[in-house]
């Protein structure tokens, strides 16, 4: 690889990494590899001129011209990069505008069915000097809301806190795709050990005509979708939600497959870095020590000690999965006496992220 096309990546890396979600650099270069497997040198260069605000290409086009690219092939790389996943295309009243799409939640995601396992390990390799950078931003993308059996009348459960709320209100497509962690887990032999539910991913409104238009979901109905809410709480799976009033996607997460949640547990006191608004509290009077809750948790937040389930605060991110299963009704989801309101739409989270990270680098 010459000097100008490693170039190209680095610069591609850095726009990346002034978007709210940050793309950081590493000592060992692990996130240039990723993009030098799913950029080509000139898409990385074009894709460089890119920014959080969409654009059309004759606001950067100079740019680009001085490097001796046409305009109209240009185009025509930013258009199928847009139809690779890899940058954000909208056309409002006809006129085409292009925005560099995040790493996660973004480009990842549409790589669903071209994963080989030397993208998987890199992905692997990064992602938790990835959430390192994203954990100081204090707004994380995703938020965790309880499942349904767990939260009783009494907790007076927000709508943007409930997760049939969410798909009642959530606006038409409701899509389907493949849950890209299990998936990648399974292409290296690591198959999930908690679940059989594969595609359990949904997306809403634009966001699923995404995946629809890239061939990689299904338009479902909201019948459909509760069945699998059913399933992925019977099987003990971490209700995840873009962090938003009115999310854009909706996922079902496991502890062994997710690269959130797997990743997170790295980390010290690990529940700091989700927005949550419950914690689990056992009344170890009822308890009779059968053991269910701990092997329920994802979050490695529950350990028997003495026949009796300890919950550790600083892990536990009050996903209800520990109550419904508990044959002796001892734990119980409690509200935080501070509730986290989601930002009102994706919008706003990600401004916030942006001035959040604008202040850290002050």
């Amino acid at each position: 690889m010459s000097e100008k096309s490693d170039k190209v990546y680095i610069e591609l890396q850095e726009s990346l990494d002034k978007l709210p979600v940050s793309y950081p650099a590493t000592e060992s270069g692990v996130e240039i590899r990723i993009l030098k497997r799913l950029f080509s040198p000139e898409k990385a260069l074009v894709a460089s001129k890119l920014t959080e605000i969409p654009r059309p290409i004759e606001d950067f086009y100079k740019e680009l011209e001085k490097e001796g690219i046409p305009l109209d092939r240009a185009e025509k790389t930013l258009d199928e990069m847009h139809e690779e996943g890899l940058i954000i295309r909208i056309i409002p009243k006809d006129v085409k505008l292009y925005v560099l799409s995040p790493f996660v939640l973004g480009f990842y995601e549409y790589q669903m069915n071209k994963m080989t396992e030397g993208f998987i390990h890199d992905v692997d390799e990064y992602f938790q000097e990835y959430l390192r950078a994203n954990n100081k931003v204090n707004l994380p993308q995703l938020r965790t809301i309880p499942i349904e059996q767990s939260v009783g009348i009494e907790n007076n459960i927000a709508t943007y806190d409930e997760v049939r709320a969410l798909i009642d209100n959530s606006g038409e497509p409701i899509v389907v795709n493949e849950c890209i962690c299990r998936k990648k887990n399974g292409i290296i032999g690591k198959p999930c050990k908690k679940t059989d539910l594969k595609w359990a991913c949904l997306s809403f409104r634009s966001h699923g005509m995404a995946f629809i238009d890239k061939g990689l979901g299904k338009i479902i109905t909201k019948e459909e979708a509760y069945e699998i809410i059913e399933k992925a709480q019977q099987d003990g799976l971490v209700v995840q939600c873009g962090n938003s009033q009115r999310p854009p996607s909706l996922c079902f997460c496991c502890g062994c497959c997710c690269n959130l949640i797997y990743n997170q547990k790295k980390f010290e006191a690990p529940a700091q870095y989700f927005d949550t608004n419950y914690y689990a509290q056992v009344d170890s009077e009822s308890c009779s020590g059968c053991g269910t809750c701990e092997t329920r948790c994802q979050m490695d937040a529950i350990e028997m000690v003495d026949d009796k389930p300890i919950i550790d605060l600083g892990s536990c991110i009050g996903c209800g999965l520990c109550t419904p299963t508990c044959p002796d009704e001892a734990i119980t989801l409690i509200k935080k006496e501070k509730v986290k309101i989601p930002p009102k739409d994706t919008k706003e989270m990600y401004m916030t992220l942006a001035k959040n990270k604008q202040q850290l680098d002050m």
